[in-house]
């Protein structure tokens, strides 16, 4: 969202409304410190994460804000009496958070964010928070997943007309890029977050035309520094052979193929072939662009099978996180008017108290382990990883840029044992209470 943008508490589920009226009526208004973390379920095949979506978070937060229309309908559900619905215009946020900034490798079972403020304020925003830093984490983390696997090569995304809806399309871009993707094919996103854009023809741009030949040599009157030809409408063969002829076509006048892109069938095989006709006629400067299916599981499995791909254009999979499509993020109460409180369901025990995550550094530089801390603490030798980013309702550090924070993750990712990165039942990564946490406990 933007920074000025408002947002209707109506974001939310309706039974948080329903303990803020319950809330004023028992008069339970002291400070209330939630702690929002992803639990570590088994079945959640992540070796890391990447602390995504604090700019959205922090941006609804300052504005969020009862319309008119709200109270009106709230008015409609008879389920609120006039006192309370009145009173909600004058709705601020107002407390203090804590957090990882985004870019941050992180883990499960550790708080990405706290959350403190008077407990109705701090109550209503747990849906929105869930909602926004829950799935841009998952994107984030899943492009970074891409990143790794390609080894160095070059990703699109190409995920906008598959993503569950518009503001998701956009989160999906943003996300992809400060996980280190190169592009996206989203033109809103390219003008509202300066990411670089990118996209070529589709097969429908080859059949209206008529012919491969017709259709590349079309195109390349068009954009003639700036083509990639589809070459899999009809055979894949047949298409390499039609981009040949039209690429030398262009080099006499001066202008270069820049890649054919391949969107369908065989990978390895196919790539391989299509990469030895492009240099036997000299184009080996060509690349070779994959676009079909890809995730980081389809590119290591290209890759290791000794694909010659250039770079890939990655979509759907993307976009929903197609093998791990949610994370189980909670926002769980901690502290309540000075007193540490938890949940002992059980499968679902919580940690009692404001806390920290303390990271420790092996000799190398390399991430060792963290520490689960209370906030008041400290402890040597150790990084803490949640900072204060919002004071009263207002937000006190100034925004990092997409470039700082893609920098960030790659810093952090370098950090990382290799076992933490394995796409299939990674190493789990060591995280301890200390000692003072534990005993509150």
């Amino acid at each position: 969202m933007n920074r000025d943008e408002a947002l209707s508490p109506l974001f939310t589920d309706l039974y948080e409304l329903t303990m803020m009226f319950a809330y004023r009526e028992n008069h339970l208004a002291a400070k209330a410190t939630f702690s929002l973390f992803i639990r570590g379920s088994e079945g959640l095949n992540r070796g890391f994460l990447v602390a995504a979506g604090l700019e959205d978070a922090l941006s609804g937060l300052e504005n969020m804000r009862f319309s008119q229309t709200d109270m009106d309908y709230l008015r409609s559900l008879n389920l609120f009496p006039e006192d309370f619905i009145r009173s909600l215009s004058g709705f601020r946020f107002t407390g203090d958070v804590w957090a990882m900034p985004e870019g941050t490798i992180c883990f499960a079972d550790e708080p990405l964010m706290e959350v403190t403020a008077p407990i109705a304020e701090s109550q209503i925003v747990e849906t929105f928070l869930i909602n926004t830093l829950g799935f841009q984490t998952n994107i984030a983390t899943k492009a970074l997943r891409c990143m790794h696997a390609a080894k160095g090569r070059p990703i699109v995304d190409f995920s906008f007309r598959r993503t569950q809806g518009l503001d998701a399309g956009m989160q999906v871009a943003r996300n992809a890029y400060i996980s280190g993707f190169n592009g996206t094919s989203n033109v809103l996103a390219g003008k509202k977050y300066g990411i670089p854009v990118s996209g070529t023809m589709a097969h429908s741009f080859v059949l209206a035309v008529g012919s491969n030949v017709e259709a590349f040599r079309a195109y390349a009157r068009s954009f003639p520094d700036n083509c990639i030809f589809l070459i899999d409408t009809h055979d894949v063969i047949e298409g390499a052979h039609s981009a040949v002829e039209v690429a030398l076509a262009m080099a006499k006048e001066g202008h270069l193929l820049k890649g054919v892109r391949i969107d369908s069938g065989e990978m390895v095989e196919t790539s391989k072939a299509v990469r030895r006709i492009l240099n036997d006629a000299g184009l080996d400067r060509v690349q070779i662009i994959a676009t079909s299916g890809f995730d980081e599981f389809e590119i290591e499995k290209a890759l290791s099978g000794g694909a010659a791909i250039d770079a890939f254009g990655v979509g759907t999979k993307l976009g929903v996180s197609a093998d791990a499509p949610y994370l189980d993020m909670v926002y769980k109460l901690a502290r309540y008017d000075d007193r540490d409180v938890r949940k002992t369901s059980p499968g679902k025990i919580t940690l009692a108290g404001e806390k920290q995550v303390f990271r420790i550094m092996d000799r190398t530089g390399k991430y060792a382990s963290d520490t689960l801390g209370t906030r008041s603490e400290m402890i040597d030798g150790t990084e803490p990883l949640l900072i204060k980013v919002m004071e009263n309702g207002r937000r006190i550090l100034t925004s990092p840029t997409l470039q700082e924070i893609r920098k960030k993750i790659q810093d952090g990712f370098s950090n990382l044992d290799g076992g933490y990165k394995s796409l299939d039942h990674p190493d789990k990564y060591p995280i301890r209470l200390s000692p003072r946490l534990s005993e509150i406990q």
